[in-house]
């Protein structure tokens, strides 16, 4: 597949300044494949924004960087009308949103008023000012980065909000090779200096379309709802998945799909991909949180007692 080699290229491109991250990188590609957003939650220093920032500039696309504070206002985020002296009319001034790859840095230092400001962003793919609504260019993703929410500083992002991520991310820490090998790299400079684009948007919006056109069986299907299903039931959940859980798994499963080169989802592709898609989505009850068990721990669970399919031959 095309598509699948474009992919590849931009993988490979990330990997310059993102060391031993490849899984990572994919699992970000699904997202911009998906037309999603992604949640990337870790400590500071792991390369949060430099991920987002060289996948940014492999695509060619317009990139805006967002630093939430406690005092950054929803204007700051969309825009605002500012009235113009010279011909008396309001003119609006678009905010950083208005872009095709924009960071969140942070996202969980603002108010909650300022982080539901990019709820329509995500969902609808427009802002909306004083009753006029201005359409987001495409393709269009919102990279959140947020760290630990134990942390000084930090809210909580509502679950309207989190709903809104198609996957929660963790970077996690590199291995000794991996840390010697950045150590290397960055005496002289920053790779992210030298990186430059790979594939255009048009590119991009190719493989978007591509990934619509991933088969994904009747079996599949039901093991998709299956899994949705049971984390309505469980008893260590108190609010289970939406169906916009069901269909962010499907979206993501024919992205993985169409990066690794098939036109088809397998149930393997499913299983990898839950946590990093329904975790997020999930409100365990009170006497589970205080016997410290994540939400990725359930899933685990789930998956351990739903029946896979058996895949047929392709």
């Amino acid at each position: 597949m095309a598509s699948n080699e474009k992919v590849l290229t931009i993988i490979d491109n990330v990997e310059k300044v993102i060391v031993g991250k490849k899984g990572v990188i994919k699992l970000l590609l699904c997202c911009l494949l998906s037309e999603g957003h992604a949640l990337l939650e870790d400590v500071p220093g792991l390369g949060k924004t430099m991920l987002a920032r060289s996948l940014a500039l492999s695509i060619d696309s317009h990139f805006r960087r967002i630093q939430f504070t406690p005092d950054l206002l929803p204007t700051d985020v969309t825009g605002v009308n500012i009235f113009n002296m010279k011909n008396g009319e309001f003119e609006f001034k678009p905010g950083p949103i208005f872009a095709n790859i924009v960071l969140a840095d942070e996202i969980n230092r603002a108010s909650p008023r300022t982080q539901s400001a990019l709820l329509e962003c995500m969902e609808e793919y427009r802002v909306s000012i004083d009753g006029i609504t201005y359409m987001l260019q495409r393709p269009f993703m919102v990279i959140a980065t947020q760290n630990p929410i134990e942390m000084g500083g930090t809210y909580p992002l509502p679950e309207a909000q989190l709903d809104r991520f198609l996957m929660k991310i963790h970077v996690g820490y590199p291995d000794k090779a991996e840390e010697v090998e950045i150590l290397t790299e960055q005496m002289q400079r920053h790779p992210i200096e030298t990186l430059s684009a790979v594939v255009t948007l048009e590119d991009v919006q190719y493989m978007i379309d591509a990934v619509k056109t991933i088969a994904i069986s009747e079996e599949i299907k039901h093991y998709i709802v299956a899994i949705s299903e049971a984390t309505r039931i469980n008893e260590e959940i108190a609010l289970g998945v939406s169906p916009r859980g069901s269909l962010a798994l499907m979206k993501t499963s024919r992205a993985y799909a169409c990066i690794d080169g098939r036109d088809y989802i397998t149930p393997d592709d499913v299983k990898l991909l839950t946590p990093y898609v329904l975790a997020h989505r999930l409100h365990l009850t009170p006497s589970i949180l205080l016997k410290d068990k994540h939400p990725e721990e359930v899933i685990a669970d789930i998956l351990a007692r739903v029946p896979v399919p058996v895949s047929p031959v392709q």
